[in-house]
Order: structure tokens, then sequence, then C-alpha cells
């Protein structure tokens, strides 16, 4: 899909007294956003504040960085911020109509129903068939002084998500699905978008025409059926007035969820995974809990009683956030900041920059969970200090999900090995589309 000449005009309105530059003729700051620089380093904050703008992707946008800015936008107050307009730029294509790119009364309607597939009572449901996959796949891994664990976590994750989700298990399809979803996300961040056989952009569109071909023969029996997966929750609730989901609809918001439930806890899982090899005092301090809790499997109430690793996870997403951005664009004409943005404007809100300011964060590259411990609370110095999550009424709807996916794994994890990296060794992150470890994060993989 090529940017229009309509769409071309809309972006050329950003004013130039809005601090900063459009950068190399024609290509702009493209090369630095897709190498991550945007999201890592703050000197671009430093030079020009809180609320910049520059040219990317053949477009010309303000970026937002700083739990202030950042709060005003996804806030929203005024109504001028747009999600769906924002995302649909990046990953529309490829994530038609998720929950994530509707926007005012359609998507508090969409909400409103699906947040029943997420109460306290659906989330313990999906947690008893996860555990089961859990186990199976951790005592598959294999004792390696070399042991990717990031491909790892991506295939339990996948497996979780496919039998949470689906009810069900992937056979020879399995691998095929996970290359859907990845391309699918690395679509997002593509130069040439239109579909040029063989590059991002088509594969992503190949990636989401077969998991359509997935899911849509599977409705009517989820219809029909007494499953406790979410597509079975999907296809089965409605709101008050009777008002449930379309096939179409149905088939949007699994994608998306998919997408989101599979790579995020995996950034998370292996980001945690990282840090507790640099930091071994701190993995046997959680994994004494893990046996604290006397369980082989977490219940749904026994999160409360991991407290260490509540605080691991915290920390793991300020460092490496799994989502370190988005996207936004005004539909009106509006201020953040005090600086006047025009309508028609995309808004790009740095998260991952923003849990990097020594503002807010005292030496804020530095592994220290005790920051969100009750004593110290270096989230609550403010409101959007602390965003993995994004906020507002797009702030994640499946974040308990999330957080209990990421704690069943890693207490079933630490109860059965322990891992270490080498003295020295620090993760290569690839910033692209979302982050994740350019060497596959290798450990030394042992039983406890």
């Amino acid at each position: 899909m090529a940017l229009d000449s309509a769409h071309r005009k809309a972006h050329s309105t950003v004013p130039s007294t809005i601090p900063g530059d459009r950068g190399l003729p024609l290509v702009g700051h493209t090369f630095s956003v897709l190498k991550g620089k945007y999201y890592i380093d703050r000197s671009r904050y430093d030079r020009y504040g809180p609320v910049t703008r520059m040219r990317a992707f053949g477009m010309d946008a303000v970026m937002v960085q700083g739990p202030e800015g950042v709060g005003e936008v996804l806030q929203n107050k005024d109504h001028a911020f747009a999600s769906g307009p924002g995302w649909s730029f990046l990953i529309g294509p490829f994530f038609h109509r998720g929950l994530m790119l509707l926007d005012f009364a359609e998507h508090h309607a969409h909400r409103r129903i699906m947040q029943q597939a997420f109460t306290s009572d659906r989330l313990a449901a999906y947690l008893d068939p996860m555990n089961d996959v859990l186990a199976h796949g951790l005592d598959r891994w294999i004792e390696h002084p070399d042991f990717g664990i990031y491909p790892a976590f991506k295939q339990l994750t996948l497996d979780v998500a496919t039998r949470t989700f689906m009810g069900g298990e992937l056979g020879a399809e399995a691998d095929e699905l996970n290359e859907a979803f990845s391309d699918c996300v690395r679509a997002g961040t593509a130069v040439l978008r239109f579909p040029v056989p063989g590059l991002r952009w088509s594969k992503g569109l190949a990636g989401r025409k077969l998991l359509e071909s997935y899911l849509y023969p599977q409705i009517p029996g989820k219809r029909a059926g007494t499953g406790i997966d979410l597509f079975s929750a999907l296809c089965q609730i409605s709101d008050e007035d009777g008002n449930g989901f379309s096939d179409d609809d149905i088939v949007n918001h699994m994608i998306f969820l998919l997408m989101a439930a599979h790579d995020t806890t995996t950034i998370t899982m292996t980001t945690m995974a990282y840090y507790l090899a640099k930091h071994p005092e701190w993995q046997e301090r959680v994994r004494a809990e893990s046996i604290a809790l006397g369980k082989p499997a977490m219940g749904f109430a026994d999160q409360e009683q991991l407290m260490s690793l509540d605080l691991v996870m915290k920390e793991c997403m300020r460092l490496v956030t799994a989502v370190p951005g988005v996207a936004r664009k005004t539909v009106r004409a509006t201020q953040i900041q005090g600086v006047d943005i025009p309508e028609d404007t995309y808004v790009s809100c740095n998260l991952h920059g923003t849990h990097m300011l020594d503002e807010y964060w005292p030496d804020p590259r530095r592994f220290d969970p005790e920051r969100f411990a009750e004593a110290r609370r270096e989230d609550k110095v403010h409101r959007f200090a602390w965003i993995p999550f994004g906020g507002g009424v797009h702030k994640c709807i499946g974040l308990h999900f999330g957080g209990m996916q990421v704690k069943a794994v890693m207490h079933q994890l630490l109860l059965r090995y322990r891992w270490s990296v080498p003295d020295g060794y620090e993760m290569p992150v690839d910033w692209t589309s979302l982050p994740r470890p350019k060497d596959g994060l290798p450990v030394h993989l042992e039983r406890v």
C-alpha cells in the first residue's frame, strides 16, 4: 500500500515552529527509526524537548516523550487523538480492525463486549490448560551450554496461545502460523509499503491471509460449542443488549489478540531471563519464593505470593518495553504540552524512552526491581511514568492475562532450571518493530 498524494499532502502540515528537523533528504529519519534509535537514544529529547517534529516513512510526524506529554495523548481528554488512523499506516492491513485500531463509540462497544472474555473467572479457567501446556513444553527443554531461550519462549507462548485461545493443539501448521505472526508484525516497519514478492509488506499480507484461512472455518463449531477458550468466548459473548461479534469481528480480534499475547509475553519473559541470568542473586530470590509456594504449577490466587517475581517483571517491562511506542493521528487541532498540533497529524508516543528518563527513574539503565517495592514505588512519581500497557481507553485489555501467563511460565521454569550467561555478556537487542535479542539469548541451562 503506497502513500497516495492526498496522504502525503496531509502530512506536510506539521508546522516548522515545532522544534525538530526532517533529517536527510527524501528518507528523513526512516533508517534511524528502523534501527530503534528513536526509542533508545535520548539525544533528540535533550536537544528539542518532549514534543518534536521529524520525518520518516515518507511523512511528517510529531514525536512525544516523557510522562506529561505522553499522558496528554493517552488520556485524550478532548478526543483529538485517534488510535486507528495512527496504527493503520503501520499495521492496518495485517491487524485490520483489531481492538487497538478502533476508536471512540465503536471502540467502546467492542471493548465492552470483549471485556467479558477477561474477567477473573475466565482468567482462572484459562490457567489450568495453560499450566498443562507449560509443563509439557518446559519438560522438553534440553540442558545445554548454548540454549537459545528466546526461540524456546516463542514456541512455548505459541503453544499456550493456541491451547488457551483456541482450545486445541497445533499440528504440522504450527511453524507456518508462527512465521505468519512474525511476518505480520515485522511488515509494519517495511520501507516499501506495497506488495513486492519476497519483501516485508508482501510477507505480512500473506501471513494475514493464512491466519484468516485458519480461523474462519472454525467459527461455526465455536459458536455452537461449550469451550472455555478465548476463541469460543469471542464467538459466544454479547453485551446487555444482546449485541455480539460478527464472524469478521471475531477473526479480526483473534488475530490481533494472538499477536499481542504471543509476542509481548515472549519479549517480557526473555528480558526477565536475561536479567535473572545477569543477577543470580535475584534468580535465587524468586526461585526461593516459587519453592516456598509448594506447588508445581501456579494457581490463580497464588500470583500475590510471588511478590519478588512481580517486581522483576515490572522492572523488565521498563528496561525493555515490549511495545516501545504507540501511534495516534489527530482528528482535530489540539495541543501537546502547550505546542499547537494541527488536525490530521501523525503522533508517535515513545513509551520506552519515557521509561529511561533519569528525571523520573534514578539511574534508569540499572536493573533494580526494588524500584517497584512499596517502600520506594518510583513508578508512582507520575501517573504516566510507567506505561508498558499504554494508558487511557486503549490501555491493553489483556494486561492481567499477560501478567498471569508470565508468572505461570517463570514459576515452572524456576522450579526446573537454573540458567546463566558468561561474564560481561550484554544482550544485543534488535528494536525493529518489537524488541528481540539478535542472538536468541543463548544461556547455559541446567536442571535445578
